[in-house]
């Protein structure tokens, strides 16, 4: 999908293709964008505020070629595309698909989502379920990139077997 990606973007869209993540339902197109141009003496604040504006009028700007590029992927790929950019090391995510999940928890799971609710950490046990899974992610990044690449492994073998048509 990756190379698809690149090339049906139109030209000069984004500086850099970041990164192209997929999952069962949505394609994530994250590309970088040039920085605006600030004096070396700017405040932080006013740092962030340009990058803001920056990443609002970009996607305002290319709305109608990201709509377009989405259809077409959408229609191949029968996935949501999602778009975000990098800006000057701040990434922002446009639209992106919330996806219900079912699980069963058992008390002592329940307990852990009720504290968060209690605690102020999250308003509902979805969101503090969702917020459990964000803590997981972001403190086992590696495991879970290692997992990932023996998955495409996985895939890359099952691939080359003998119920794969012959070309």
């Amino acid at each position: 999908m990756r190379g698809w990606f690149t090339g049906r973007l139109p030209e000069g869209l984004f500086t850099a293709l970041v990164e192209v993540t997929v999952d069962r339902e949505e394609i994530t197109v994250i590309g970088r964008i040039p920085e605006p141009e600030l004096a070396e003496e700017v405040s932080t604040d006013e740092r962030e505020a340009a990058l803001d504006g920056r990443i609002a009028e970009f996607r305002e700007r290319t709305r109608e070629d990201r709509v377009a590029v989405a259809r077409e992927a959408e229609r191949r790929f029968g996935r949501k595309v999602s778009w975000g950019v990098e800006c000057g090391g701040v990434r922002a995510l446009y639209t992106n698909v919330s996806v219900p999940v079912m699980t069963r928890l058992r008390q002592p799971e329940r307990r852990v989502l009720d504290t968060l609710v209690a605690g102020g950490v999250a308003r509902s046990r979805s969101d503090a379920l969702a917020w459990c899974v964000r803590l997981v992610q972001r403190n086992t990044d590696t495991w879970l990139t290692d997992l990932r690449d023996s998955l495409e492994h996985v895939e890359r073998v099952r691939s080359q077997g003998p119920d794969t048509p012959a070309e």
